[in-house]
């Protein structure tokens, strides 16, 4: 299995694109700004979407990407997340002021959105791929995810802040070869941080101590303009640690 990183900034400008991250050709984790970087073809072969939560940057593209494909496909495009992220969409986004509602067209009997709420522990099976939701600390009601083979796991935090549930649950997975965590601000903004619920890296070191120091650290969500002081801060010589890229690639 494949990840592909279509987004993983904090932010937009030049190559800076939220985040949205392609498992296999089926499967996308947010559907941030980064969706924009697919294909015609490669949108049209999307079936299920896992939202980690409900913020625009994780979900922007979403509404664009039922529009463009919604002549070429036959069944629904499946968007699993938690039932409060689904309710907010339902009320703030697909309510037909801002966005129609696609759970209802071409018909209500077969609509292109298909909802599926998932909650902390629940796993969906995939194409030989397991994903289970994880939990994280959010301003909003949200989600990390496992991506599980039988050759190897990858975990993404999702937007969070130190959330000793998470890191209990990584303790039981075999064969984790990467963890991808936000690190949203450098330590000079470490109280808007806390405030935001995100990690700093004066937050994020303490909390890597309680992995195995041969996972791949992978920090995503950087704020553009900081995210070389946020790389440099993370960097302690414990943890592998460099920051996720746009185009990058990772095989599990």
């Amino acid at each position: 299995m494949q990840l592909r990183v279509l987004g993983c900034s904090g932010g937009i400008g030049g190559t800076a694109r939220t985040t949205s991250l392609l498992l296999g050709e089926r499967v996308l984790i947010d559907a941030g700004t980064g969706v924009g970087e697919l294909s015609l073809e490669a949108l049209c072969d999307i079936d299920h979407v896992f939202l980690t939560h409900s913020h625009f940057d994780h979900i922007a593209c979403l509404p664009m990407l039922l529009d463009t494909v919604i002549s070429a496909r036959r069944q629904p495009v499946t968007v699993h997340a938690l039932p409060q992220t689904i309710a907010t969409l339902q009320a703030h986004v697909f309510n037909w002021q801002l966005w129609p509602d696609f759970s209802v067209i071409p018909d209500a009997d077969n609509g292109l959105l298909r909802w599926a709420p998932i909650g902390v522990g629940e796993s969906c099976d995939i194409d030989g791929l397991r994903i289970t939701a994880l939990p994280a600390q959010h301003t909003v009601p949200a989600l990390g995810y496992l991506f599980e083979t039988d050759t190897g796991a990858i975990a993404f935090s999702g937007d969070s802040a130190d959330c000793p549930a998470f890191w209990n649950a990584l303790t039981t997975v075999e064969r984790l070869r990467a963890l991808i965590i936000e690190t949203a601000f450098s330590n000079r903004e470490a109280g808007l941080a806390r405030v935001s619920q995100h990690y700093a890296p004066v937050t994020l070191l303490p909390a890597l101590a309680r992995i195995d120091p041969a996972v791949d650290i992978w920090l995503t969500h950087l704020k553009p303009l900081d995210a070389a002081r946020i790389v440099a801060e993370a960097r302690n010589g414990v943890h592998r640690i460099a920051a996720l890229a746009g185009g990058q690639t990772l095989a599990f």
